[in-house]
């Protein structure tokens, strides 16, 4: 049985357990979820989250959903902001404009949790992640095992410049350093960490080289996509497709075999840590600024136990 560190979620409890001894009245509070994409599953399992914890406590949750537009997201955090929110817990659509909204935040002196993306420039008062670089770099270590170090692979990132992207690109690429024989030789961005784009992508870089052995997608989704553009070209060599995040979706197609590995986050675990951390804000209390949780390599062999229990 895997085990996750316990170090953030014990830092989440230290705070809940803080703001609960200051008597912050929960019913008064109304706290704003400001989501980068709800398409995405990993952002539907944070919202919801944050929603049943969040009513659990007594808040009033309001979640607007960006679709991935960063401008639509600058617009629904200033609305969060005329209706008189307490906290904010946002996950930036984008890179380009993500520090508006934390400056507008500011400027109403209302806290602000940054939850899987950080705004460069603007960070937030508090960053619960996942460690996405240690964890991206043990898939790169599994898959040049498995593949004896030897092949041609392809990595389809997601959205340019956003901080899991570029934290599982410098992971991916320490854990295959060791195996000079195993080459990234394409690479794409998706602008919505979509299966639909992983599809696309997937397909021209097989037609472009069908000798492809290795595809890593930066998230379930895009790995998922990767995964049907694989089986429509019914190529004669095995091709390893590797994902991202332990979404459900994710996690059921590395049991049926569509996948072969994803790295699953702690999910759940992450809205209620922001869910805490919104409440020890909102009492005047400090907490930690950077709030990191790890994530587990995931295959065949483990997966059954996130299946049953996701964290």
């Amino acid at each position: 049985m895997f085990k996750f560190k316990q170090i953030a979620i014990a830092a989440a409890v230290g705070v809940a357990a803080l703001a609960a001894s200051t008597g912050v009245c929960a019913q008064e509070k109304k706290i704003g979820l400001a989501v980068a994409n709800l398409e995405a599953e990993f952002f539907n399992m944070i919202k919801q989250s944050v929603e049943a914890y969040g009513k659990e406590k007594g808040y009033k949750i309001i979640t607007v959903d960006a679709k991935g537009d960063a401008t639509t997201q600058v617009n629904q955090i200033q609305d969060l902001i005329t209706q008189k929110i307490d906290a904010l817990i946002y996950i930036p659509a984008g890179a380009t404009a993500a520090a508006v909204p934390v400056k507008a935040a500011r400027e109403a002196k209302i806290p602000v949790i940054n939850v899987d993306r950080q705004a460069d420039g603007a960070p937030g008062d508090t960053f619960i992640r996942g460690e996405s670089i240690l964890a991206t770099k043990q898939l790169g270590e599994w898959i040049c095992e498995k593949t004896g170090g030897k092949g041609n692979a392809v990595m389809i990132h997601g959205q340019r410049g956003t901080s899991p992207e570029v934290d599982r690109a410098k992971g991916f690429r320490m854990g295959i350093e060791k195996c000079p024989g195993l080459k990234i030789t394409q690479e794409q961005w998706t602008e919505r960490w979509s299966a639909a784009e992983g599809v696309k992508i997937a397909q021209d870089m097989l037609q472009r080289d069908p000798t492809i052995n290795v595809i890593f997608g930066q998230a379930d989704g895009i790995a998922l996509g990767a995964a049907q553009a694989v089986k429509l070209a019914g190529l004669p060599q095995k091709v390893w497709v590797l994902g991202y995040d332990g979404d459900v979706g994710g996690l059921k197609a590395v049991q049926n075999g569509s996948l072969d590995a994803t790295a699953t986050q702690q999910t759940f675990a992450m809205g209620r840590m922001a869910v805490d951390a919104a409440t020890a804000l909102m009492a005047g209390k400090p907490v930690i600024k950077d709030q990191p949780t790890d994530a587990q390599l995931t295959t065949k062999a483990n997966v059954e136990q996130f299946l049953k229990a996701h964290p």
